[in-house]
């Protein structure tokens, strides 16, 4: 067990491996490299993380700066057990495939109760909608490759584009599995009298 275990912490702690930072510079730096897209967060939840890290000893306060108009903030500075940890987490992500319990595959399994023809629809929204995304992680991938970006920064953008790209693929089968007299005439005969949810 970790003793912080939200992945956002696991940002804190690679972004600090390059320098002490403030918690405000941290969430620039992700929103910046599109790590946001990755990490989810708000400024609340990025602050509490560090005080997580802070008192687990994984981060400390090395001084404090002064910019602009903005008032003092503390500076934070990796300890040789923040590094540690963020070692041993990163490849135990990397090497240990982990149960996830994404929402779609919770639908998915009761995916049965709806009218064939309202599924079919649904999905097609949902296609609509990561086909967009899809489009969009394209664009941002080409465009930072343009811009010199390396492509090691750029692999959590190519394994979400990869995710939605089997995603689609695997809608669109099951869009027409869905639309199968076989399957429709089955579930009329079996959910038909009970599904007036409308």
């Amino acid at each position: 067990m970790r003793k912080v275990s939200n992945p956002l912490a696991l940002a804190v702690l690679a972004f600090l491996l390059m320098e002490p930072m403030h918690p405000y510079e941290l969430g620039r730096r992700l929103q910046e490299t599109a790590k946001d897209r990755s990490f989810r967060y708000n400024r609340g939840s990025l602050y509490m993380v560090v005080k997580q890290l802070a008192k687990a000893g994984f981060i400390v306060e090395q001084g404090s700066v002064r910019d602009t108009e903005r008032p003092e903030r503390t500076l934070y500075a990796l300890t040789d057990e923040g590094r540690a940890e963020l070692h041993d987490w990163l490849r135990e992500l990397v090497a240990t495939p982990k149960a996830e319990y994404p929402h779609f595959g919770a639908a998915l399994s009761l995916l049965s109760v709806l009218d064939p023809a309202e599924a079919v629809e649904l999905l097609g929204r949902r296609s609509a909608t990561l086909a967009e995304e899809a489009a969009q992680i394209r664009e941002a991938v080409r465009a930072a490759a343009e811009g010199g970006v390396g492509w090691v920064f750029l692999v959590d953008d190519e394994y979400r584009l990869a995710l939605l790209e089997a995603e689609l693929r695997f809608v669109a089968t099951l869009v027409d599995s869905l639309g199968r007299s076989d399957y429709i005439e089955t579930w009329h005969t079996i959910f038909g009298s009970r599904n007036d949810g409308g």
